[in-house]
């Protein structure tokens, strides 16, 4: 891979950021659908592509209940699209394997959303009220279960990345070993 390729692909990994506040302008279509083939195309284990989605527009009732379930609800509100991200079960083969491949398919996402010029959040919380969440979706828990809201809009405020790495710890504090 070319240089220029490579410090791209950084750029994208180190520059994204959780946005929380958002414009009223729509999210397209075409972003929302190059978002979720970002989300298909995730590792997971046996390529059993256990994840699947469900998109929360607004004017969707489903919004505003999804938002009274979860303390972040003045978030949910406001975003111009909401990814929610299910396990579907009959497809599953291995818990923690398969809640994995939901975490990598999320950040696919995640990173699509930054590259597209787009801000986005990962709302885990919500997952405390998972069955209020299936059923107010219309989804059932014998099916399904509920592994986060992406919530996804144009930025409110413009983001920089912090080149020193200052929100994040250094790395000699995450490694076992030294290197």
């Amino acid at each position: 891979m070319a240089a220029e390729h490579v410090e791209k692909v950084f750029d994208v990994l180190l520059g994204r950021r959780s946005v929380r506040k958002f414009t009223d302008q729509p999210v397209g279509m075409d972003d929302l659908r190059r978002i979720l083939e970002a989300g298909r195309w995730a590792p997971s284990g046996l390529n059993n592509q256990p994840w699947r989605f469900l998109v929360v527009r607004p004017g969707d009732a489903r919004q505003e209940t999804m938002a009274g379930l979860t303390k972040y609800g003045h978030i949910v509100r406001n975003a111009q699209a909401l990814v929610v991200v299910l396990l579907h079960k009959p497809t599953m083969y291995h818990e923690g394997k398969d809640h994995q491949a939901a975490g990598a398919c999320i950040q696919n996402m995640l990173l699509a959303i930054h590259a597209l010029g787009l801000g986005g959040v990962w709302i885990g919380e919500i997952i405390n009220q998972e069955k209020d969440v299936l059923e107010a979706l219309h989804l059932g828990s014998e099916n399904f279960r509920l592994m986060a809201v992406i919530a996804l809009g144009h930025p409110l405020h413009p983001f920089e990345a912090r080149a020193d790495g200052s929100a994040r710890r250094p790395l000699e504090e995450l490694l076992v070993e030294a290197l």
